[in-house]
């Protein structure tokens, strides 16, 4: 049939002349390779995540969760350990030109380029080629990544303090009044940034069953001890007993 200058239309080959109904293949067609979705794919997913969940309420009831102490903001001594998997970037910032006054490299421009040419990686190599041989660059940038991440864990691991991170993080269990005129005393004063809130040590050492006397305790807070300067206590003469006798009481 033809219309206008030359058109013509003519029949879509490709749909066949006889219609057969839209019914889904039935399941025997392809013994043991196919199934029903619902319910015998489902019940096998329930079944195995029923399993990984009770092995892991398992774990959590007979392993002790590996808490710390309360955390107190006024103790300036103690140092953070991030968990495993930020350990690069934390021994990252051990260096010199990524800390100290270059500390936005470390914090910001190096995370900041690994993570925009990880984002950008599917428009930066767009290669058809899947062998690793074919992708130089892509390879390389990888396992140079992988090289650091790797080695900068390792490291951060085998120089880190683990017996003083343990004991900073140890739970102290202490009777502390702290209503006592001598622990409002001790807030009050400059000892807090050092001994902490709860006395047990931060920079300076734990106050709490020092087995000291009052006398010994104000002559240290005037002349001083080891890495505590003289004259650091700033109070009068009344609250400097209040305060000595306060933590020759205490005890662990």
């Amino acid at each position: 049939m033809h219309r206008g200058k030359g058109m013509r239309f003519v029949g879509d080959s490709r749909v066949p002349a006889e219609r057969k109904p839209n019914i889904p293949k039935d399941y025997s067609e392809y013994p043991g390779k196919t199934e029903a979705f619902w319910p015998n794919f489902l019940l096998k997913e329930w079944m195995v995540g029923a399993v990984f969940l009770i092995g892991y309420l398992i774990l959590t009831i007979s392993h002790e969760s590996p808490l710390e102490r309360k955390a107190d903001p006024t103790d300036a001594g103690y140092i953070p350990l991030p968990d495993w998997y930020f350990l690069f970037l934390y021994q990252l910032l051990k260096y010199k030109y990524a800390a100290g006054d270059y500390v936005l490299i470390g914090t910001i421009v190096i995370p900041g380029l690994a993570f925009g040419a990880l984002l950008l990686a599917p428009w930066l190599d767009r290669g058809a080629e899947r062998r690793p041989s074919k992708r130089p660059v892509a390879t390389g940038l990888m396992l140079i990544a992988l090289i650091s991440v790797t080695y900068l864990t390792w490291e951060s691991v085998v120089t880190h303090d683990w017996e003083k991170a343990k004991e900073q993080g140890k739970i102290v269990k202490t009777n502390i009044d702290k209503n006592d005129p001598g622990y409002q005393v001790f807030k009050s004063q400059s000892c807090v940034g050092c001994h902490g809130s709860e006395l047990s040590g931060g920079t300076g050492p734990s106050l709490i069953g020092t087995g000291l006397k009052p006398e010994d305790i104000m002559k240290i807070a005037k002349e001083g001890r080891g890495a505590m300067p003289a004259n650091a206590y700033k109070g009068n003469e009344e609250d400097l007993k209040k305060l000595a006798n306060f933590i020759s009481k205490l005890e662990k």
